[in-house]
């Protein structure tokens, strides 16, 4: 499949099998705690079914001027997306041959000085320009966890990034996903500090799974309670309450 622009030729192919990609290590921890908490909030949700791709640090491929470019941002999702052949293990996505653009990508940014800005067109190209001027990604997002900035752009009728401003939740729209995007600060697991969350239509924040333990756990306690009190004020009226 070819895409033609006044500037580009971009065609969707498939990553040869035999392509070896690049094994880049994640700069820090943060970066897959982050990203697996928010596939964990989607999944408990049930939001995760058949045709959505949600993964960190994984190839997106294009090709440009009949150059190979592939970018692994640190997380994305995308829907309608063909299920791969038996036993076939996904190294890769080829928007538009294999599903639809993605319609958010994420990049955490970190203290080391990266990309995630860089508009430059020429090979390689910049993430930026990859995601704006190639991939045309609908929303764009850069979070610095040690801060907790959240940066939100999204395509304009000029297909450029243009920066969003947040609801009156300090939250953005995500139309592709169909939830609230924001900055939530606590503690999972082994890390405390600033972490990237979804919120529904509503606004109810969606659970992590040790979250909704300690919820259920709690709500028994409060039922136990409730049940001790009551037993208490029959025993003091002379009534033996019932086993």
């Amino acid at each position: 499949m070819t895409v033609s622009t006044a500037d580009l030729k971009i065609t969707w192919e498939k990553l040869p099998y035999d392509f070896i990609l690049d094994e880049e290590p994640v700069e820090n921890i943060d970066q897959p705690l982050l990203a697996a908490a928010l596939r964990e909030i989607l999944e408990i949700a049930g939001l995760i079914v058949a045709g959505i791709l949600v993964a960190p640090n994984m190839g997106i491929c294009a090709t440009v001027d009949s150059k190979l470019v592939i970018k692994a941002p640190d997380w994305f999702y995308a829907s309608n997306v063909q299920p791969l052949e038996s036993q076939e293990i996904r190294r890769s996505y080829t928007p538009n041959l294999e599903g639809d653009i993605p319609a958010i990508i994420m990049e955490f940014l970190s203290a080391t000085p990266n990309d995630e800005y860089s508009i430059k067109p020429t090979y390689p190209p910049g993430k930026w320009f990859f995601y704006e001027q190639v991939l045309r990604v609908p929303i764009y997002a850069l979070f610095e966890p040690a801060a907790g900035v959240l940066e939100v752009y999204q395509l304009n009728s000029s297909e450029r990034y243009q920066v969003q401003q947040p609801d009156s939740n300090n939250r953005y729209w995500i139309e592709g996903v169909g939830l609230f995007l924001g900055v939530w600060q606590g503690t999972k697991a082994e890390r405390t500090g600033y972490w990237l969350r979804w919120w529904d239509k509503s606004g109810e924040m969606l659970l992590w799974g040790a979250e909704m333990v300690e919820r259920e756990r709690q709500e028994k306690a409060n039922v136990q309670q409730r049940a001790e009190r009551l037993a208490a004020q029959l025993r003091a009226a002379g009534i033996e309450p019932e086993a």
